[in-house]
């Protein structure tokens, strides 16, 4: 089977289209100069001549995975707040008393380039191996200009040596440090007149994204810097209504936020102003299930006709799952979604958030050949068999990266 999610050139889908995964049997998949070609029928293979070919039978190929929110880059461990979670401190507590992204923030700030370089290279060569072909990496762990920058050229010397793609988001405004507690707005101007022009004149963030609660920053605060980013040439973004809602959607939307992530606690008026919008709603089911807090009103999203995306927001305190099927499983069992739909999220409309959906997210002539071979003929076990590696081969601009034989296979683009 060939699952190619075609979209006949919309390359997003939007409410029940999600459903619809355009599923090839008996068919051929022609590659070139790391392009897709064509998708033929089988029996057009001997009046054809290859360079080479690849014997599929037996398995399925989809789109490769893309994971649109994560925060790869990170040093230390939060396994002793995770222990506080159990006995049941909330996020806000443990924030509340130092822990939590303060905590990574020290860690982050103590580790040098060249270790934060092969942190990352460990966890992309992991999703590599789960058939993920693109992924966002944040910052956010900096919290300074010194810092913040350290971890976007972290992110770009990533860019140069890992086979995937990487998309950067420049996430300063993540908590206010604290050296700045009692002075916000002075971290807010080295936002928007120090750190931004710098991140924007080396090209070092695709993306810029705020985190709107009542812990972090208002969605007045949230303007001001996304507005900044916007005039400086960086796309905005917002993680929005995770625990509170304080008006962050609204601000967000109306700055043509190219995503709004997390919604745990978003509303019916909410649901409505997003799915009349070309905003892409991003959940993240592990985050929820690593605090043991509602999930994201995905069902209804969809149901709204509106676009959505799910990613695994893997991070040291939130979402310590570094699994991207397994999130998708999770948001078929708890977000009430079809296995379609999820496949849909995690391709094309992850695509569409990253800014790629013309050139990746789905089989059609002309994308880039970023595709994920599962060890089964039906794609429904990718999200069935949960806590197994489904994967048989990634493929990336059309080279064979990672096979369940040999492993990472490809290091350089």
């Amino acid at each position: 089977k060939i699952v190619t999610v075609n979209t006949n050139g919309k390359n997003c889908k939007r409410g029940y289209e999600m459903n619809d995964l355009n599923v090839l049997t008996d068919s051929m998949l022609l590659l070139q100069d790391g392009k897709i070609l064509d998708c033929l029928p089988n029996s057009a293979y001997n009046k054809l001549n290859f360079d080479k070919t690849i014997d599929l039978e037996g398995k399925c190929i989809l789109p490769g995975l893309i994971d649109c929110h994560t925060h790869t880059i990170f040093a230390g461990s939060r396994a002793n707040e995770f222990k506080l979670k159990l006995g049941g401190a909330t996020y806000e507590e443990i924030a509340a008393a130092g822990g939590g992204i303060a905590n990574t923030t020290l860690a982050t700030r103590n580790a040098s380039k060249s270790e934060l370089i092969a942190i990352g290279k460990k966890w992309l060569a992991h999703f590599a191996s789960l058939g993920i072909t693109t992924v966002e990496i944040k910052s956010g762990y900096g919290l300074n200009e010194h810092d913040e920058i350290k971890m976007l050229q972290v992110i770009d010397e990533l860019k140069k040596s890992s086979p995937l793609d990487i998309v950067s988001t420049y996430l300063g405004a993540h908590i206010v440090p604290g050296e700045y507690k009692l002075n916000r707005s002075a971290y807010i101007d080295l936002i928007c007149q120090t750190m931004l022009p710098r991140i924007a004149a080396s090209s070092l963030a695709d993306f810029c994204d705020v985190f709107c609660e009542s812990s972090a920053y208002s969605a007045g605060e949230m303007k001001l810097i996304l507005e900044t980013a916007k005039s400086l040439g960086i796309k905005p973004r917002a993680h929005i209504e995770q625990f509170n809602r304080i008006g962050g959607l609204e601000v967000a939307l109306s700055l043509g936020a190219i995503s709004v992530d997390h919604l745990e606690v978003m509303d019916a008026n909410g649901i409505g102003l997003l799915s009349g919008s070309e905003t892409v709603g991003v959940v993240l089911p592990g985050c929820s299930l690593f605090l043991k807090c509602a999930y994201a009103p995905a069902r209804k999203i969809i149901d709204s006709g509106g676009l959505l995306a799910i990613a695994t927001d893997f991070n040291p305190g939130s979402s310590h799952i570094p699994n991207l099927p397994l999130v998708l499983s999770l948001g078929a069992l708890n977000m009430k979604l079809t296995i379609e739909e999820v496949i849909s999220a995690a391709t094309i409309n992850a695509a569409k958030v990253l800014g790629r959906e013309t050139i990746t997210g789905s089989i059609e002539p002309g994308k880039t050949a970023d595709l994920l071979i599962l060890d089964s003929e039906e794609y429904t076990d990718l999200i069935y068999t949960i806590g197994k590696n489904m994967t048989y081969m990634t493929i990336k601009n059309g080279n064979i990266i990672y096979t369940n034989k040999h492993g990472l296979v490809h290091e350089n683009n």
